[in-house]
């Protein structure tokens, strides 16, 4: 059986070479409009894979900043009551007897008619 469409002939006049050119400049805009598309959305992925990347940086550095803060606060308020103590000490250490009974108990000084005795710890 022969196919119908065979016998058939095309026509070589104005408008059949128009309406191919035509189809053809169709396919050609078609198909870089698919490039630009494509090359557009391959863009915007990787700009918001940045942008991603950028933002989840940036957390993980404010959560470490948010650590070292807290930690530091609390070594200054360890180093707040370390110069309270400090403090105190100095005015301790402006009064006369507080330094004479710290001469006695370091340094085995005495006072005149005092004996020391040295008792071992056991």
């Amino acid at each position: 059986m022969v196919n119908p469409r065979k016998k058939v002939t095309t026509l070589d006049n104005q408008y059949t070479v128009n309406q191919n050119q035509s189809e053809e400049r169709k396919a050609r805009h078609k198909k870089k409009l698919v490039r630009r598309l494509s090359f557009f959305i391959i863009f915007a992925v990787v700009i918001g894979g940045l942008l991603i990347s950028s933002m989840v940086t940036r957390a993980n550095v404010l959560e470490e900043k948010k650590a070292e803060k807290s930690q530091l606060e609390e070594q200054i308020v360890q180093l707040e009551t370390e110069e309270k103590k400090l403090n105190k000490e100095i005015e301790k250490l402006n009064d006369d007897e507080y330094i004479a009974k710290l001469a006695r108990r370091d340094y085995f000084l005495s006072d005149d008619g005092e004996i020391i005795f040295n008792i071992p710890e056991e």
